[in-house]
């Protein structure tokens, strides 16, 4: 590889936190020969009609080009040492050919979603980089390195004891001045032995008014010494962001008044610790979610599965399934925010079963179904595969308001099958929801049913496919308020038995024979021909499905 002409490598933000900060719905993640740790430090654009010039680290933008034009392009980058490139594909056969072309050079590759404009990904990529930068050079000034030091830091500027807690009192750092050796109140040991402030405290301080006003703003609040309960002085200053709590740091008097610089150093600390909280909460949220990511890229099929196999902690070359639960529905949930609430105790209680089953196992939602990826399975794991799932349903039957229908997919050999697991299952749940009302299934249990959903959506999706005499016979109905075409069909659906049809439909045998007369007059229809009789019973079962 060329040297930077740059000179030496400025940070940058790696490829796995461009995925967290820009990822769905602008980018997909194609291939990642090189792991998801490759620095990204520069973005530059690539003509359709010129090679791209860039530099090691530099995220390559093929602009004009797409699908299989751009593999000049990718390959030139690869050459010049960059870090990946982006195109946009217009179908999935040429995102397969730019991916293996990226393998086979050993660069990463973005696919971008056809209606993103070029100078908003540009500038969101560029926004990542300087703030991943900016945080590298903030970590290396003069702030803590963490909140353990902070505290230390306060208790020496203070002369106190310090304790860092969060907006549920429990303690997250603590430290002490050396002048206040053994002079720790009984609050401040059970608040460490315990990582939380006694209740009885709590109440007591939630009763002066002191969390009110440590929530409200900057202000340093005092809460003077106890002696009857064995509690010294303190000083306290709320944790924000903006007008949200983020929690409270307290410093407790010692043998010796705290240092006349005790407001300016709370106030100044309760800043440094904002920070470094939301750092937190970002590293911790950061990781699930590019876990999530990854996930949905192998159920889509557009991730290469061994580049990102050892980032969700799976073997890609051992046995996987999938297993998509949704919720079966419940009478009396009207609003959003409810049916809300029940999906994401669902995605809960699954994540626990499937956890326990599977250390390894990944949950995502997609709309509202939940997909269960349980990679590195035995051979022979279906029986367990299905056991889990029954165990999920009944206990989703106990603790939910609302039961869960679960599809599951066929056990392929490793993960880059796992889209045609995901395929199955969602298929199966598709047949399911039609007419069938068992909790779980796999393909062998409604195949037939599959095979028919299969066939209603290809015919649903090709009108040169539809018969119009069958479109005749329920515009009929409709003009005459009539029941031809359900009668029609349940003709069908009986074998032609006409005396079970009728009492299924609640008719008289020879008001159903009369309107089966009528039926073929209106349309021309034979249903004394098998072949005429298979395609009318499609395009009435059709009928059904679209007007639920």
């Amino acid at each position: 590889m060329d040297e930077d002409p740059r000179g030496p490598a400025a940070p940058g933000a790696p490829l796995r936190q461009l995925l967290v900060a820009v990822g769905e719905p602008l980018i997909d993640l194609l291939a990642a020969p090189a792991g998801l740790d490759v620095d990204v430090r520069d973005v530059v654009i690539a003509e359709p009609d010129e090679d791209a010039a860039a530099n090691p680290g530099d995220l390559v933008l093929v602009i004009g080009a797409r699908g299989r034009s751009a593999l000049r392009q990718v390959r030139s980058a690869a050459r010049d040492g960059a870090a990946a490139v982006a195109v946009k594909t217009q179908a999935e056969r040429d995102a397969a050919v730019l991916r293996d072309a990226a393998l086979d050079a050993g660069i990463a590759l973005f696919g971008v979603w056809p209606e993103v404009r070029w100078e908003q990904l540009a500038s969101l990529v560029r926004s990542v980089v300087d703030n991943a930068r900016l945080t590298v050079e903030a970590d290396a000034g003069e702030a803590p390195g963490d909140l353990f030091a902070l505290a230390q830091t306060v208790a020496a500027m203070t002369g106190g004891s310090v304790s860092i807690e969060d907006t549920s009192s429990r303690v997250l750092a603590y430290s002490r001045s050396d002048r206040s050796d053994d002079e720790v109140d009984e609050l401040r040991r059970l608040s460490i032995l315990g990582r939380r402030g006694p209740e009885p405290y709590l109440a007591m301080l939630r009763e002066w008014g002191v969390y009110e006003r440590l929530r409200s703003g900057e202000e340093v609040v005092g809460v003077d010494e106890r002696p009857d309960l064995g509690i010294r002085r303190r000083m306290a200053v709320g944790i924000h962001a903006g007008a949200q709590p983020l929690g409270t740091i307290w410093v407790q008097e010692g043998s010796r008044p705290l240092e006349e610089r005790s407001q300016r150093a709370l106030l100044g600390a309760a800043r440094v610790a904002a920070v470094q909280l939301i750092r937190q909460r970002a590293e911790a949220s950061a990781a699930p979610r590019l876990r999530e990511n990854l996930l949905i890229g192998l159920l889509d099929g557009k991730v290469d599965a061994a580049g990102v196999a050892g980032n969700i902690g799976a073997d890609a070359s051992r046995p996987a399934v999938v297993v998509v639960f949704t919720l079966r529905g419940r009478a009396g949930v009207s609003n959003r925010p409810e049916l809300e609430l029940e999906r994401a105790e669902m995605t809960g209680l699954i994540s626990v079963h499937a956890a326990a089953y599977r250390r390894s196992a990944l949950v995502t939602t997609l709309g509202s179904r939940v997909y269960v990826l349980l990679p590195d399975l035995p051979v022979h794991a279906l029986p367990g595969v299905l056991g889990m799932t029954r165990e999920i349903a009944a206990a989703a039957g106990q603790q939910l308001r609302a039961a869960v229908q679960a599809g599951v997919g066929s056990v392929v050999a490793g993960l880059a099958e796992v889209p045609h697991s995901r395929a199955e299952a969602d298929r199966v749940l598709d047949a399911m929801g039609h007419d069938l009302d068992a909790p779980i299934a796999t393909i062998a249990d409604v195949r037939s049913r599959v095979v028919l959903s299969e066939l209603l959506t290809v015919l649903g999706g090709n009108e040169r496919f539809r018969d119009p005499r069958v479109d005749a016979l329920f515009a009929h109905d409709a003009e005459h308020s009539g029941a031809l075409a359900r009668s029609v069909l349940a003709y069908l659906e009986h074998f032609g038995d006409v005396r079970v049809a009728s009492a299924a439909l609640h008719v008289h045998p020879n008001t159903l024979r009369h309107r089966i007369r009528r039926a073929g007059e209106i349309t021309g229809l034979d249903l004394s021909d098998s072949a005429e009789r298979l395609t009318a019973h499609l395009h009435l079962l059709l009928h059904r499905r679209q007007s639920r």
